[in-house]
């Protein structure tokens, strides 16, 4: 059992992927801020495997320039030991950072890191992009939350209701969120799209997140009579809303949630038969892509990270690994071999010259970050999303869009 401490410099033997060498070339030094316990400690754990993984292969091909890279990994399991595990990077003389799963930790992390003049990579977290640093020190590989809340809607209004013969303006949608940074950020990007398309809209039903009573968010929802209801939630208030919505027996036309909740398979696992039919907008997993959608040296890096992650694992790679391991190797291998540096300068102004076309990463993102100053400052403008469907009890695929799709979209009624 890992123990929840503040942030710890992980002794794993493995962690410290490229050990000094007295007579080599001296080791590039990355931070790595992960929740490695708590509440988001699977999914951390994954991430960071999913980076540890692509320094391992990065430096089997002889590292940056000649020089290893050398991962010093912090336990981050909170917000409030964000801003610390970062001065304690900072304390050893380390100047890039890689992280960190969680919208919550990830923001006051970058905050530091960029107040004091680090370069802060986002591997996988989703929340908005605040302060200075986007796209001058803070830089995500992730789809932003609002572009999986827009995307969610997208699908259910441009795919969903013509399988249904219905005009998308005839649905009624509604918005559920967890009430902080994560929650919000994806739902005002849903609900942003609803207005764009002109959609009815009934209504948004924030919730606490140490208190969500999904009985009364549930009723709530039902007064306002929604055909469509979007939830952005974590792992446990999502399944405790879905099943709210069962008991209460909710009529709706389709239901879709987002990352960290709907399309993780503890959802399924959990919900079973309940699960069946429901959406998920999100990232996808490593055995869960159509590799046709890949480019071919993408589809050949994906078969050497699934066999060296299994290999030392023992399970496949969840979106969290891949999205780890697709955001490393972006930095390691195409950023900051043509820095000409490893100052987070240098390493900055590398990665707003370099363009990777959707499907040269393994999970099918390519790399174009938005400039300091932009709209999109910071965001990498070709991050891939996908949408999951739960069509069998436990059973989900990836049916949206077409090129990394292994199954084709279906409606399947939801009946609680």
């Amino acid at each position: 059992m890992r123990r929840a401490t503040t942030f710890v410099s992980m002794a794993l033997a493995v962690v410290m992927v490229a050990a000094s060498c007295s007579r080599g070339p001296d080791p590039i030094r990355v931070g790595a801020i992960y929740p490695l316990a708590g509440s988001q400690g699977p999914g951390g754990t994954d991430e960071y495997r999913g980076v540890l993984l692509a320094a391992d292969l990065a430096n089997a091909q002889g590292g940056v320039a000649g020089r290893p890279i050398q991962l010093v990994p912090l336990n981050v399991p909170g917000s409030d030991a964000a801003a610390a595990g970062v001065d304690e990077l900072a304390g050893q003389g380390i100047h890039l950072v890689l992280g960190s799963y969680g919208s919550t930790i990830s923001q006051p992390a970058a905050l530091e890191a960029v107040r004091r003049g680090m370069l802060f990579w986002e591997t996988g977290a989703v929340g908005s992009m605040p302060g200075a640093g986007p796209g001058r020190l803070f830089f995500r590989v992730a789809p932003s939350g609002s572009v999986l809340g827009r995307a969610a809607i997208a699908f259910i209004a441009e795919h969903v209701a013509p399988m249904l013969h219905r005009n998308p303006r005839s649905l009624r949608f509604g918005v559920a969120n967890v009430d902080d940074l994560y929650g919000r950020s994806v739902a005002e990007g849903a609900v942003a799209e609803i207005h764009d398309l002109g959609l009815p809209f009934v209504g948004r039903f924030p919730y606490d997140p140490y208190h969500p009573g999904p009985a009364t968010v549930v009723k709530r929802i039902a007064r306002a009579r929604p055909d469509v209801v979007f939830v952005s939630a974590y792992l446990q208030d999502g399944i405790d809303i879905r099943r709210e919505m069962v008991r209460q027996h909710l009529h709706l036309v389709a239901g879709i949630g987002s990352s960290s909740s709907f399309c993780m398979q503890a959802f399924g696992d959990a919900l079973g038969p309940d699960a069946v039919g429901l959406f998920a907008s999100d990232k996808p997993d490593a055995s869960a892509i159509n590799v046709s959608g890949l480019l071919p040296q993408a589809r050949a890096l994906l078969d050497r990270a699934q066999a060296a992650y299994r290999t030392r694992y023992h399970e496949g790679m969840t979106a969290a690994a891949l999205a780890g391991f697709s955001a490393a190797w972006a930095l390691f291998h195409d950023v900051m071999p043509n820095a000409g540096g490893t100052t987070p300068g240098e390493v900055a102004a590398a990665a707003l010259r370099t363009r990777l076309a959707q499907g040269a990463l393994p999970n099918g993102s390519g790399l174009d970050f938005g400039p300091a100053g932009s709209i999109d400052a910071g965001a990498n403008l070709r991050a891939v999303s996908v949408i999951w469907e739960w069509t069998w009890s436990r059973w989900r695929a990836v049916v949206w869009p077409p090129q990394f799709a292994t199954e084709q979209p279906k409606y399947i009624p939801l009946m609680p």
